[in-house]
């Protein structure tokens, strides 16, 4: 008979024994450990924190500027910058779910033309980047010097592909390569003239929509290092505002101004109290307003109102024009203002609103208007002179890297000769000069970089 009770206890006995033998041999592990060299012992390796996209330059001005960035998961930002030794932070921001774990930092407290060099701190670890990450102020140059020299890139159009979300067939977008033809043109800052991303049908039913839509685009590998390079100024037109064409009764413009905001850190939004995709800013000098062509927008009607831009925007724009004393004041908006063709969404097919502005204008004897505009997926510089003699130019930048129309068969009385471009392309322009004497060259570029069409506009005609 097999006594049950006696083989439990051998059970019980060896396993005590393996427990003590498991213990002592644990014991000795750990003594010999600590009398290793603390070099020859392994700690843990934290991998630093990486981004989903930017850093991306916002405005710098001379005391203060701000630093956009995307993370991949929830966290605490902070920007730490420094000069001469001197390091400061900024305040911690929270990367938030609901808004892409998108933010803004920013930097105060500092000192006019000065470079300063930063990184971005996720949970106190610092991020890496493959390209230089640094800043400068705008310099005090008003009463004691000339006003700098500096280029400003610009265009519009910038459609990103997703074979998930894009119509079946051949890409609509490409040559992504002119991202980086514009890092070669060293720019000072850039300009953003609208469609800055194209929102799919997915997109733009659903704020989840909007903030996707714009991750794809601002995570193209190639857009990276140009987006640290420069401070970074945008307008919007349809495809970042909605459905193509869309107007300013569209149900989810709310939405679609609020993302705009979170991706776009322009140094303010709206006027006069009004919220809109409106805001201003100086650069060495000159003047730049920057206008919304979407949300006060009206569609076509028989008996209703029919306006792009609406009164109130118009004369704000006028009260600020008069106010300005730059050499060139420069306008941006979405679509076109001075082709004189009534085609798709150029200023000519509202005819009363494009007069009132003109005339405006010509009222107030407003000179070297420079109306910078895109969606045109052509390019082109078109003049008109006033009665009073002062004349308006408008500088159509299109497309960056959508589609380019190769079939333009309009009528444009007031295009320049030799200045439609029909392919992918972007534009420099370079102001220089003494004071009161500038001059402002525009550049026209493909996107391998190639010379396509100048034009110069001078202070003094």
């Amino acid at each position: 008979m097999t006594n049950i009770f006696s083989t439990g206890g051998e059970l019980r006995l060896r396993n005590s024994k393996t427990w003590m033998l498991s213990v002592i041999a644990i014991g000795i592990c750990l003594i010999f450990t600590n009398e290793l060299p603390a070099q020859s012992r392994k700690t843990p390796v934290l991998e630093p924190p990486s981004l989903q996209s930017g850093p991306m330059l916002g405005y710098a001005e001379m005391r203060e500027a701000a630093v956009w960035i995307q993370g991949k998961n929830s966290g605490t930002a902070v920007l730490e910058y420094s000069v001469d030794g001197l390091v400061r932070t900024s305040e911690p921001v929270t990367l938030e779910r609901k808004n892409a774990y998108a933010a803004t930092l920013i930097a105060d407290q500092l000192e006019a033309g000065t470079t300063y060099n930063y990184r971005i701190l996720i949970d106190g670890i610092a991020v890496k980047t493959k390209y230089p990450t640094t800043f400068t102020t705008q310099s005090h140059w008003m009463y004691r010097t000339d006003p700098p020299e500096f280029v400003m890139a610009a265009g519009s159009c910038a459609y990103i592909n997703e074979e998930r979300s894009d119509r079946p067939g051949r890409g609509y977008g490409g040559e992504y390569e002119i991202f980086n033809s514009i890092l070669k043109q060293n720019p000072d800052v850039m300009l953003w003239l609208g469609d800055n991303v194209y929102l799919r049908p997915s997109d733009w039913t659903s704020r989840s929509g909007y903030l996707e839509r714009y991750t794809h685009a601002r995570s193209l590998p190639e857009l990276q290092a140009l987006l640290a390079a420069c401070p970074h100024f945008a307008i919007w037109d349809d495809h970042d505002f909605g459905p193509n064409d869309a107007s300013g009764g569209f149900i989810h413009r709310e939405t679609a101004l609020d993302v705009f905001d979170i991706f776009w850190p322009n140094p303010s939004l709206g006027f006069k109290g009004q919220k809109a995709a409106v805001t201003a800013f100086q650069f060495n000098g000159i003047d730049f307003f920057l206008l919304d062509n979407r949300y006060f927008r009206t569609e076509k009607t028989v008996g209703g109102v029919n306006q792009i831009l609406g009164k109130e925007q118009i004369d704000w724009l006028i009260e600020q024009l008069v106010f300005s004393r730059s050499p060139f004041k420069m306008v941006a908006v979405g679509g076109q203002v001075l082709n004189s063709a009534a085609v798709y969404e150029t200023h000519a097919v509202y005819p009363e609103e494009r007069a009132y502005l003109l005339r405006r204008i010509e009222e107030e004897n407003i000179k070297n208007v420079v109306f910078l505009t895109g969606d045109r997926h052509h390019s082109e510089v078109s003049t008109l002179t006033l009665e009073n003699g002062n004349t308006i130019y408008d500088i159509t930048i299109s497309p960056l890297t959508s589609g380019a129309n190769t079939r333009v068969n309009e009528q444009n009385d007031h295009r320049v000769e030799g200045s439609l471009i029909t392919q992918r392309n972007f534009a420099t322009l370079s102001f220089s000069g003494a004071f009161r004497d500038r001059v402002l060259k525009i550049n026209f570029l493909s996107a391998e970089n190639e010379a396509l069409f100048e034009f110069e506009i001078k202070e003094k005609p």
